[in-house]
This record gives structure tokens, C-alpha cells and sequence, in this order.
């Protein structure tokens, strides 16, 4: 093994390190196992895209398991699919703005409680202590979703001053 090489492989166990550290803080935030170390090889690798075979080799799993993943990832909007010009393989490629898109998804979502939330007031009775419980998680709703809304658009302003 020459020096290069060496160097190479002290590189790429950095980087696996890193993958395992970042997709364990993001098992602890609530993700699955599998998307998470998927999410982080992604995030990690040169372009931002890899394929099944580079996911599975890289992570050292199954194909079953990187489709899993796979799948999970691109229902919550963190990545999508790609075809390899003039090939059959798919790439699989981190949004841009990933965070931005996974927010604004987020954002849909918490519309979408809210207004169950509304119905289960009506349900219980506003007056009833059911009533005040919902309503209390249903103001507190509207105020993420009104303050994330804010957030969002300093993010924006704030990636448009430093050219990101």
C-alpha cells in the first residue's frame, strides 16, 4: 500500500465515522436506523448522489435495505431519483435545499393538524378540560407553523447575502 492510498483509506474511515456519528444523532431525533445512515452517506459522498450499489457497498448493506431507506427517504422529501444517462441505474441525490423542502413539507403537515384538532374541539366542547387541552396543542401549532413561516424567509434572505 502506497502513501496515497494510506492517506485514502484514513480519509475514508473518517468519513464512515462521521456517517455512523451523524446517522446516530438522527436515530435519536426519531428517524429510522437504516434512512439515517442512508441520509448521511448521501450528504457525505463528493456530489451529493449515489447509486444502490455505492449505497450498499459504502454502508456495507443490503439492496433490500438501501431500498427501504430509499423509499422512506423520498416519502419525507429528502431525496429524489435520477437516471444514469444511457443506463437502467437509478442515482439517488440529495435535494438542494433539503431542509428547506423537508420544513416546508412540515408545514403542510401542521395545517393538516390544526384543523383536526379544530374538529376534536368542536368534539369535546371548547369548555370541556379535553376542550382546553386540544386547543392549547392547537395554539401552539398555529404559533410553530406562523414562526417557522418567519424562519423560512430569514433562511432565504440570509442564503441569498451569502451566495449559498
Amino acid at each position: 500500500m502506497d502513501g496515497r492510498e494510506e492517506l485514502r483509506k484514513g480519509e475514508e474511515s473518517e468519513v464512515s465515522r462521521f456517517v455512523e456519528r451523524f446517522a446516530s444523532d438522527l436515530v435519536d431525533a426519531g428517524m429510522p436506523r437504516m434512512p439515517s445512515r442512508v441520509f448521511a452517506a448521501l450528504l457525505a459522498s463528493e456530489d451529493g448522489t449515489l447509486t444502490a450499489a455505492e449505497l450498499g457497498e459504502r454502508l456495507r448493506i443490503s439492496p433490500a435495505a438501501v431500498s427501504g431507506a430509499i423509499r422512506y427517504l423520498s416519502q419525507v422529501s429528502l431525496i429524489s431519483r435520477e437516471r444514469e444517462p444511457g443506463s437502467r441505474r437509478e442515482r439517488y441525490r440529495l435535494h438542494s435545499d433539503q431542509w428547506y423542502e423537508t420544513f416546508t413539507q412540515r408545514d403542510r403537515i401542521l395545517t393538516r393538524w390544526e384543523n383536526t384538532l379544530r374538529s376534536g374541539i368542536e368534539a369535546v366542547g371548547e369548555d370541556s378540560e379535553a376542550g382546553r387541552r386540544i386547543a392549547e396543542t392547537e395554539a401552539f401549532f398555529v404559533f410553530l407553523q406562523r414562526e417557522t413561516a418567519a424562519m423560512m424567509d430569514r433562511w432565504r434572505q440570509h442564503r441569498e447575502k451569502t451566495g449559498g
